[in-house]
Formats: C-alpha cells, sequence, structure tokens
C-alpha cells in the first residue's frame, strides 16, 4: 500500500507540472521551451567573459554626457537587471516574433524604461565610449540602435551574440574595470571598436515571449 501512495504521489506531481507549464505559456518549463529569444520578451544579458550582468539604475555619470549609468553585476537575482527587447521606434517588432541575426533593436531598461545607449563621449575609467541609459518612457533617438551579430538565421537563446551600435559602429563591451563608490564593485560598460573576447553577450533569466498564430504563420 505504501508504494501505491508513493506512486499515486508522483503521478500527482507529474499532471501538477504539466498543468504548471501549461499554464505559464512563456517557456519557463523544459517541455514548453521556444529557442528563440523574441520581440517583446525580457531578458537579463551576460557578458560571458566576465561573467556579469547587463545593469543600470537612477544614478547618473558625473562625467561625460551625465546621463544614466548603466554597468555590470555580479548578482543574478538583481531586477535592475531587466531589459525588454523592442524593435526601432520607426520599425517596431511584432510581438513574439524571432529576432533575425543581422536586426536593428532596442534594448529597454524595464525598471527606468531608458533605452541602451552610446554616442560619441568618453567612458569614465576606461576611456572607450560611453554607454548610458537615455530617453523618456521607451522614447529616445538613433543612438538607441544595436544590430544584434550573430552566425545563423535568428537570435538563439543559446547563443553568444554582439551588439554592434548602429550609429557608431562600436559594440558593447565590458574591459573588466570596476567602479568605486557610490557603485562599487560594479564594472564598466562601454562601447569597442572591435570584435573581442569581451563583447560576447548570452541571455539567461528572463520572460520569453512566444509566436502566436498571428506573427508567427501558425506556430506556438
Amino acid at each position: 500500500m505504501e508504494a501505491l501512495g508513493c506512486s499515486k504521489t508522483a503521478l500527482f506531481y507529474q499532471i501538477s507540472s504539466f498543468f504548471f507549464c501549461l499554464l505559464l505559456s512563456f517557456a519557463l518549463c523544459e517541455d514548453f521551451e521556444y529557442p528563440y529569444v523574441t520581440c517583446g520578451s525580457v531578458v537579463k544579458l551576460l557578458n560571458t567573459r566576465n561573467n556579469v550582468r547587463l545593469h543600470s539604475h537612477d544614478v547618473k555619470y558625473g562625467s561625460g554626457s551625465g546621463q544614466q549609468s548603466v554597468t555590470a553585476v555580479d548578482s543574478s537575482d538583481d531586477t535592475n537587471s531587466y531589459w525588454a527587447v523592442k524593435g526601432k521606434a520607426d520599425k517596431p517588432c511584432v510581438r513574439g516574433t524571432p529576432i533575425k541575426c543581422g536586426q536593428t533593436i532596442r534594448l529597454m531598461h524595464t525598471t527606468t524604461r531608458r533605452n541602451l545607449h552610446s554616442h560619441y563621449f568618453q567612458s569614465p575609467l576606461s576611456r572607450n565610449q560611453e554607454v548610458s541609459a537615455f530617453g523618456t518612457d521607451g522614447l529616445g533617438d538613433i543612438g538607441d540602435y544595436w544590430a544584434v551579430t550573430c552566425s545563423g538565421t535568428y537570435w538563439e537563446r543559446d547563443d553568444m551574440v554582439r551588439f554592434k551600435h548602429t550609429a557608431t559602429d562600436m559594440y558593447l563591451h565590458i574591459t573588466g574595470d570596476t567602479y568605486g563608490r557610490p557603485i562599487h564593485g560594479q564594472r564598466e560598460v562601454c562601447a569597442y571598436p572591435k570584435p573581442d573576447s569581451g563583447n560576447f553577450w548570452r541571455v539567461m533569466e528572463g520572460v520569453f515571449i512566444k509566436p502566436t498564430e498571428t506573427s508567427s504563420g501558425g506556430k506556438r
């Protein structure tokens, strides 16, 4: 009887897990994963060489542009490290459609609703090109545009990719330089003039929006 009770318990948890996956629909369970990064997904991005996540906060640079600073942090559970994947302002992508390799996107910081941005200012530590967060409620300018550089047809969640700033042809990068106060221990994020191991990024935690029939021709 005890073995029968255990098997019933195991069956109950299997059925519960199935319905939990079914209710989520956001690719958070293995059986329901979708392999691509899609428009509208909210993700954390890991710099693979330095093992830190792209981050921002309402702290302004004390030099350069004076805009909101962008850094990288060791923590995997910091809520200020989420970025929403969006299309260009004049050419929005359809929610749930896979992002193509070479496609130009925006990355909006979800907490402050400012876009990942770069421009011709020097970064504070390495003196490369500054990367900031810019705009109001997701509206900025052409300095917010980044081309996803990857080798296949679509940006896959397991891919190591680069982000090339379309206005200046520089790559989103981490040198390893570390800030002191008031953001002690956080790494400098900058833009770098050439492909390098310091500008590889990979998607980690997030909410991944799946295609609908309308956006993908029937795929779910």
